[in-house]
């Protein structure tokens, strides 16, 4: 007999995305940015890991970026370095953080014979993208037609 359908969506695959007139996005929208648009790394991954909700995970993720940002591509040995001078746990590494950056394609992992081989991903950045200039598309779109009596 099949399962049931899940009636949640599980975290590792959600984004937080408060309430547009919330205290968390007007926060976002106040700050000081020498490129109007671009929030810094912290901002964005407070998206992807909710320091609210998941801090230590927000926490890991943040300094893993960080690490990527420095070396854009790390090994297997590099992390478990980082993981070690870090104090983070390998089991929330890999099998939360990891997981859910790959799964959103912020990052690529692969493997190069037995070698873990990490490295920045435009995917996520990509992905949206395209939802927003397809919902921005569509928006347009029904105005227009209501504007010219379509």
């Amino acid at each position: 007999m099949p399962k049931p359908p899940e009636r949640k969506t599980p975290i590792a695959l959600c984004l937080y995305l408060p309430p547009h007139d919330s205290s968390a996005i007007r926060r976002f929208e106040e700050k000081e940015t020498p490129t109007k648009n671009i929030w810094p790394l912290k901002d964005i991954v407070e998206f992807v890991f909710p320091s609210q909700y998941q801090s230590r995970q927000h926490i890991i993720a943040l300094e893993f970026l960080r690490l990527l940002e420095k070396k854009e591509s790390v090994k297997g040995k590099e992390i478990a370095d980082f993981l070690k001078e870090n104090r983070f746990s390998k089991a929330t590494f890999y099998g939360n953080v990891l997981k859910k950056l790959k799964r959103l394609g912020m990052v690529k992992v692969k493997r190069v014979g037995r070698e873990l081989d990490v490295s920045l991903s435009k995917t996520f950045g990509n992905y949206l993208l395209k939802i927003s200039d397809s919902w921005l598309s569509f928006v347009d779109e029904v105005r227009s037609r209501r504007e010219y009596g379509r």
